[in-house]
């Protein structure tokens, strides 16, 4: 069969992109997903926060996902679930697919494909933690679904790897099944997601976080967990934790199958396809949206992410021919892990929500990103926090600046110097601050020495400093 669109994953970008193009005018948009029903992780997330920046309202991970399956049929797209795409041939001149079901085995020959298929939690396996091999081992994924899609009871004694926003709702989800959380483990220094979050966990159920640890070793009896290794990363120390129930939560990667054996190019950052701004892949007629490509961004930025990838593929079927010029690769550097795009084609055409998308490999405090190709510098962002697994935005302001025939851009961390609690030189004003690209760092009540916040008026305008006090564009203590 024929179709104009075909989206791979009915996900929020997926249904979202969906209902985009029937928007748009395209007429035959096929929605296929290897689930049973569409909607994609929200389906069994039951805790409220989806829906805030592409529907503008709050809604549980179920509503939410009724809406935008809704949505999609509603205008006209084609709906498939149970329907697994087991092969996709992309050359450029044409694409077909093979689509697998209980109906049988069909070919669709479409105009444009847009890949949607998200992202999935690092299993225990790939994360190379060895022992036994017992029943009660889970992702959050497997566990949200046993609980909310099966109506499973999990009772007993539970330990969390991971102290990402996810891991929070695993705790949330282990005690709605009855289980009692131990504790949250992670390797590094510190929590990953909110304070409040923790703060939360401890106050409602007592559970503890344990920094600089590892689960070292899985121990089960009769086939069933029971107890793990958790080492201290700092000392060297073990202990056994005896548990019924062990969940790896975070550790995002992209579901990147389908894309790897279609032949794609794959960035090595984000691990998932390569796309420019317009989320065209390195085939053309071929797209990637939602955490395919950022994995993981909340649902509602994979919404609009599939949205700006719809306006692109509608662009695309309407052009005569694609274009064929060449596209800058944009590279993150250490301690940044990836940005996505990872391309900037000819056009620099602004992407999703008019950013970049990066993740950060460490812990650093006011750093700033600077952009560069071929030694001059773009953009510098304002002076940020990072940490690992959290996102970090860059706008897209200077897309304008870059050189289409010029050597890769960079964007990497410039630190202030030691001793330095204040950071200048902002490219251009931006709002809050004064003309003069002179800035207090933001949220920090540390900018001056006094404990006060430094304070920008209109465009040209400046209070008066009071005496003894220094402004944010002076030396700071050193």
């Amino acid at each position: 069969m024929d179709a104009d669109v075909l989206i791979v994953g009915a996900g929020p970008a997926g249904l979202t992109a969906a209902a985009e193009l029937r928007r748009l005018g395209v007429p035959r948009v096929l929605v296929a997903d290897r689930e049973a029903e569409p909607g994609g992780v929200p389906r069994h997330s039951w805790h409220t926060g989806y829906g805030l920046r592409d529907r503008h309202r709050v809604l549980s991970g179920p509503a939410y996902a009724r809406a935008l399956a809704d949505a999609a049929a509603r205008v006209g797209a084609e709906l498939r679930t149970g329907c697994t795409v087991t092969g996709l041939r992309a050359d450029g001149d044409a694409s077909s697919a093979v689509l697998t079901s209980a109906s049988g085995i069909e070919e669709v020959q479409p105009g444009a494909v847009l890949l949607a298929t998200g992202c999935r939690e690092r299993p225990r396996a790939a994360r190379l933690v060895p022992g036994d091999r017992p029943i009660g081992v889970l992702t959050t994924g497997e566990l949200q679904q046993r609980v909310y899609l099966g109506g499973e009871r999990l009772e007993g004694l539970a330990l969390i790897v991971g102290v990402e926003h996810v891991s929070f709702s695993a705790a949330v989800t282990l005690a709605h099944a009855g289980a009692r959380v131990t504790a949250l483990v992670t390797e590094h220094e510190r929590q990953q997601s909110y304070a409040a979050f923790r703060l939360g966990a401890a106050l409602r159920w007592g559970v503890p976080v344990w920094t600089s640890s590892a689960v070292t070793r899985v121990t089960g009896a009769s086939g069933r967990l029971a107890a793990v290794e958790v080492t201290d990363l700092a000392g060297g120390k073990t202990r056994t934790v005896a548990c019924d129930w062990l969940v790896f939560t975070g550790d995002w990667i992209p579901d990147h199958v389908l894309a790897r054996s279609s032949g794609l190019a794959l960035d090595a950052g984000t691990r998932g396809p390569a796309v420019d701004t317009t989320l065209a892949t390195s085939v053309p007629g071929v797209f990637a949206a939602g955490n395919l490509i950022h994995a993981a961004e909340t649902a509602d930025i994979a919404a609009l992410s599939g949205r700006h990838a719809a306006r692109q593929i509608a662009s695309f079927l309407a052009a005569a021919a694609p274009s064929a010029a060449p596209r800058v690769p944009v590279t993150a550097e250490s301690p940044l892990r990836w940005i996505s795009p990872n391309l900037v084609g000819a056009d620099r055409v602004a992407p999703s929500l008019g950013r970049f998308i990066l993740r950060a490999a460490e812990f650093r405090r006011l750093a700033r990103l600077a952009v560069r190709q071929d030694g001059r510098v773009l953009a510098r962002s304002r002076p940020l926090r990072l940490i690992p697994g959290r996102p970090v935005y860059l706008r897209a302001s200077w897309l304008t600046r870059v050189d289409p025939g010029g050597g890769p851009v960079r964007v990497g961390v410039e630190l202030p110097p030691a001793g330095s609690l204040c950071v200048t030189g902002l490219d251009r004003p931006r709002l809050g601050e004064a003309s003069g690209g002179v800035a207090a760092v933001p949220g920090d009540r540390r900018a001056d020495r006094g404990g006060r916040r430094v304070a920008a008026g209109a465009a040209g305008a400046r209070r008066p400093d009071p005496p003894g006090r220094r402004r944010a564009g002076q030396a700071c203590g050193a």
